[in-house]
């Protein structure tokens, strides 16, 4: 009997695939963005740089789902002194969850990012350059402008590096463009 119902529900599952398969529309998307990052450490400067990224997304209808990865470089040189040059580095993958309504020409989407992040910050005996765990929680809107290629409106991020505590939590706020291939 439990042999049974393991092959029922393989089937079902299979025909639930299937079905999904001819709804879903998979979409593959490169994008670049111009980067102002900050941490919320006292004296520390606005960092600045590329975000790139690719991101492949499956529609359901109203809503779209799939995974990203993306790596943001962001830095800040400073001419006041040795060792007051700031870099932040990440490189991050995870899902994400878009709102794709036909109607309109925007695209809210939310992500949760995970991946390893570098930090630079500081001077003297209280300068920090480590790499460890990151993760981000994401959200921004796309809006169409041709039909395959969107001006990322606005991408905003708030984020953590595990084990620095709570002084290095940098928020980041993009714009870029959208290539969606075909």
């Amino acid at each position: 009997m439990q042999m049974y119902m393991r092959f029922i529900r393989t089937c079902f599952l299979g025909m639930m695939a299937l079905g999904l398969m001819g709804v879903a529309h998979a979409q593959t998307v490169i994008y670049g963005e111009f980067t102002a990052a900050k941490l919320s450490a006292p004296n520390t400067s606005w960092m600045y740089g590329p975000t790139v990224g690719l991101y492949h997304d499956s529609e359901h209808g109203l809503f779209a789902t799939g995974l990203d990865i993306r790596g943001t470089f962001a830095g800040s040189g400073n001419t006041n002194g040795a060792y007051t040059n700031q870099l932040l580095d990440t490189v991050e993958g995870g899902v994400r969850l878009a709102i794709t309504p036909r109607v309109l020409p925007f695209k809210p989407y939310g992500e949760v990012l995970g991946g390893l992040g570098h930090l630079k910050t500081g001077e003297g005996s209280a300068r920090t350059s480590s790499t460890k765990f990151a993760y981000q929680f994401i959200g921004g809107v796309d809006f169409t402008i041709l039909p395959r290629i969107d001006w990322r409106v606005v991408d905003f991020s708030y984020g953590r590096l595990a084990g620095l505590g709570d002084s290095f939590v940098p928020k980041t706020l993009s714009t870029g463009i959208v290539f969606r291939l075909p």
